[in-house]
């Protein structure tokens, strides 16, 4: 690995470092995107039995707001509960905008890294050709070695920049896919709370 890494020159530890980034970032989305962390099922229900027996207090709605991004968001809507239908919908499309907020949090790396890791592969077959063609002014054509060497950096920097900026691109469409998904669920599941909580279904 680190005779690859030398053949590609100095250029190659910034894409090794995308490279670790968008693995952490990777992990640690699909860890906080479950939809059993984002979404838990049954949530609403719970909602609703502690409504129905006067248990929603500052304690409870403190402990659903810490609970998931859905509770989070449930609870902007509960604080406005003895208020009207518009006021609580007002308060949970404030607070959905926090919570797409943290939900896409890393992304906007993981995206700058889908970019910038092509452009540090290009860079590297620049620096790869600059180096060959300045030791074949040095030493002309007679030393293949010469030629190898520089364009050996060339085209381990190119295929190391693809091989960090194909997948981690690849990801970051995944989860902006999921996240779109996610939100859905939550404003249909906060609907619901709302039409039950102001008797328009069980």
């Amino acid at each position: 690995m680190f005779e690859f890494i030398n053949a590609g020159g100095w250029i190659m530890w910034p894409i090794v470092f995308c490279s670790i980034a968008a693995a952490a970032i990777i992990g640690e989305r699909f860890w906080s995107l479950q939809k059993k962390r984002v979404v838990p099922k049954g949530l609403v229900a719970q909602v609703w039995k502690w409504t129905k027996e006067d248990k929603l207090d500052k304690k409870r709605l403190t402990l659903l707001r810490s609970h998931s991004p859905l509770g989070q968001i449930l609870a902007a809507g509960l604080v406005n509960r003895h208020h009207d239908r518009e006021m609580m919908k007002a308060s949970i499309e404030e607070e959905s905008s926090q919570v797409i907020h943290d939900l896409e949090r890393y992304l906007n790396a993981l995206g700058t890294i889908a970019e910038i890791a092509p452009l540090l592969g290009l860079l590297g077959t620049v620096t790869g050709m600059i180096r060959m063609f300045a030791a074949v002014g040095e030493v002309g054509l007679g030393n293949p070695q010469v030629l190898s060497s520089g364009l050996s950096e060339a085209l381990i920097t190119t295929a190391a920049g693809l091989s960090v900026a194909i997948p981690a691109f690849i990801f970051y469409r995944y989860f902006r896919g999921l996240i779109d998904e996610l939100v859905l669920s939550m404003e249909q599941e906060a609907l619901k709370m709302i039409d039950i909580l102001h008797g328009e279904r069980e």
